[in-house]
């Protein structure tokens, strides 16, 4: 079975737990945004929650158990709500990613407080913390790709004008096979997907390493 997995069977516990946080906190994060602007269509579906079960999409769930890529529901933004849509709508594609970021960055907290404090860290509690900087890390990198339907791809098409705008809309509905076509063909995964892995994801690490070294010691 474990070779059908993107993870090793002694980390699922973890990964499904992490999961849990962080597409809750990300999806929370774009309906509390969006509500804060005016918008009350997630808020009206009952997203404004840190309820799991409210945003866990249960297929982009287990696809991410087994592919190591995946999805939760996705949060309805209505931008007629908003009084400046450009502005509000870079803040709310933005919330999702950045607070991905926030987790991780507290649990590296959590870990540098048993570092500095010369405890040792309980048996399960380690892992769990890692994997909760590793995925969350993981999700603020790829969730800013610019390929629809991923967020970095709207916070471009709130930032160009509008008649770049009208011509990215067209092209959207070939984002996910754009997304799946990279992934899967190795040629083109050596050169898009790997070094996000091998360079991306490693920069962020070091950075928040440095900084968190600096703030505990």
């Amino acid at each position: 079975m474990e070779r059908f997995l993107a993870f090793n069977l002694e980390e699922i516990p973890y990964v499904v737990a992490v999961l849990l946080i962080a597409f809750t906190v990300h999806e929370f994060s774009h309906a509390y945004v969006a509500y804060k602007f005016g918008d009350p269509t997630a808020k009206n579906q009952g997203r404004v929650t840190l309820n799991p079960m409210k945003h866990l999409d249960p297929f982009g769930t287990i696809l991410l158990l087994i592919a190591g890529f995946g999805w939760a529901k996705p949060v309805p933004v209505n931008r007629f709500y908003f009084k400046n849509p450009r502005l509000a709508g870079v803040l709310v594609s933005a919330a999702g990613p950045l607070s991905n970021l926030v987790v991780a960055a507290i649990g590296y907290a959590i870990l540098y407080s048993f570092f500095a404090s010369g405890q040792p860290i309980p048996v399960y509690v380690e892992p769990f913390i890692n994997k909760l900087i590793q995925l969350n890390v993981v999700l603020f990198v790829f969730n800013l790709i610019p390929l629809p339907p991923l967020d970095g791809y709207r916070i471009v098409e709130d930032l160009v004008s509008n008649s770049t705008r009208a011509k990215m809309t067209q092209y959207e509905n070939y984002g996910s096979l754009i997304f799946l076509i990279l992934v899967i063909i190795p040629p083109l995964n050596a050169i898009t997907i790997q070094p996000i892995f091998s360079i991306v994801i490693p920069f962020i690490y070091d950075l928040m390493n440095q900084f968190f070294t600096l703030f505990f010691y």
